[in-house]
């Protein structure tokens, strides 16, 4: 059987209306209590606590993926301008030191202060100082010297971030320069 309730009506009338006062549906009311308390948990875990990201980062993580994938798609490996630019952007950066822990690390250390291979954190290059020669280095590598040409292992891409890693450790074009190379008969 179903249970019958008693309509009641409040004593006001307004506009020729009167309005019932009947308690409220459970259902209804659960809804509202568990989206109060969803609200309290997700002001909480957004703005209160430091767990999610801020607008300000989650807009900074946009910027630097769609400009790293501007500059990806347009790697021109003679603009040392475009390299600079790479060596700015931390997303870049961060995919070149993977790259470079995996397959450098072993010869130019972790800290690119040299051991097999050259020292890369000073300021002197043998095979040319500008980003453009730098990478031609990695891609052809020196075969004489030991170092394998890297173009066909890497690729384009992944050359120039690791190009850009190493550019990332000498500050906004500070004084690199070539050493004069010495040729003898």
């Amino acid at each position: 059987m179903a249970k019958k309730t008693e309509i009641t009506l409040r004593e006001h009338v307004y506009d020729g209306i009167q309005e019932y006062d009947q308690k409220l549906p459970n259902w209804w009311l659960f809804t509202l209590y568990a989206a109060i308390v969803f609200s309290v948990g997700y002001w909480f875990y957004h703005f209160q606590s430091s767990i999610s990201a801020t607008d300000g980062e989650r807009v900074e993580a946009q910027m630097n993926r769609i400009e790293r994938i501007k500059l990806a798609n347009s790697i021109d490996v003679t603009d040392n301008d475009l390299f600079w630019k790479m060596a700015a952007n931390s997303d870049i950066v961060a995919s070149g030191e993977a790259t470079f822990m995996a397959n450098c690390a072993a010869c130019h250390k972790s800290d690119l202060s040299g051991d097999i291979g050259e020292n890369l954190v000073d300021n002197q290059w043998k095979h040319g100082h500008l980003p453009a020669n730098i990478y031609a280095t990695v891609y052809d590598g020196v075969l004489e010297k030991g170092m394998p040409n890297w173009g066909n292992l890497l690729g384009q891409q992944k050359i120039a971030e690791v190009v850009a890693f190493i550019l990332s450790k000498h500050g906004d074009r500070e004084k690199m320069e070539s050493e004069a190379v010495v040729k003898t008969d």
